[in-house]
């Protein structure tokens, strides 16, 4: 069960909710994998809404591995996410309003 004091949201990913949270850890892992060089640039990159599909394996996976899941980039581009392409980018949505507040 998610805590959403926490910034914890969950999704259905492989048939299994699974627990996803931006922890500072994973911000580092995103700021230095998207080249956003800190929180307001990784912020005002998603708030435009263009994502790209390499962006959403760093988001969901940077928010896997912050939930205690034991995933790599590869095993998130394979992953079958409820909704499809749709689902992927609305389970970023959430992570991130759920990180940043406001509307992502």
């Amino acid at each position: 069960m998610p805590n959403i004091q926490r910034g914890e949201i969950s999704a259905l990913i492989e048939g299994e909710e699974k627990v996803l949270c931006l922890t500072l850890g994973a911000l580092a892992e995103l700021e230095a994998r998207l080249s956003a060089g800190d929180l307001v640039g990784l912020s005002e990159r998603f708030a435009g809404g263009r994502v790209s599909a390499r962006d959403l394996t760093a988001i969901i996976g940077a928010g896997l591995r912050g939930g205690g899941n034991a995933v790599t980039d590869d095993d998130i581009a394979r992953m079958s996410i409820e909704g499809g392409l749709k689902g992927a980018a609305e389970i970023a949505a959430r992570l991130l309003r759920a990180t940043f507040g406001g509307e992502a």
